[in-house]
């Protein structure tokens, strides 16, 4: 039993990530930010970000290019989306692959949690507009006629 090798694949599309990328590594970490449907304690449909593109572009090489140094990654890859992101869709994707696990999960916390305090991206909930105002005073207050 020491040679086991587990297979597992839940999907529907191809990896994004070939194995020969990230054979230097020890450990691949990979984050999905994913917009929630709740904001604020209302429901959404998604959120509308906007950013400085060129600044947000450089921000995220100054981050990653840190991020390399302090924790000896191999690799990061950062993509965030702008525009509208419905929810359930991922809005942040992140990849770091490092000689060790403990190094890979630490980077991936403070590649995000620096690029939350640095990065010029707002966010702007959508919210779903409630059912209710569409419905007629009666219905509302719950008066059966």
């Amino acid at each position: 039993m020491a040679n086991v090798v587990c297979e597992i694949s839940v999907t529907q599309a191809p990896l994004a990530a070939r194995v020969s990328d990230i054979a230097a590594a020890g450990a691949v970490v990979d984050f999905w930010g994913v917009v929630r449907p709740i904001e604020d304690g209302r429901e959404i449909e998604g959120i509308d970000y906007e950013a400085h593109r060129e600044m947000a572009e450089h921000q995220l090489t100054q981050i990653a290019e840190q991020a390399a140094k302090r924790f000896e990654l191999k690799l990061v890859v950062v993509h965030h989306r702008i525009g509208f992101v419905a929810v359930g869709e991922a809005s942040l994707f992140l990849r770091v692959a490092s000689p060790h696990r403990s190094e890979g999960f630490r980077a991936s916390q403070w590649i995000v949690e620096e690029l939350k305090k640095k990065v010029p991206i707002w966010k702007r909930p959508r919210f779903k507009v409630e059912s209710h105002r569409h419905a007629s005073h009666a219905d509302r207050v719950g008066i059966t006629v």
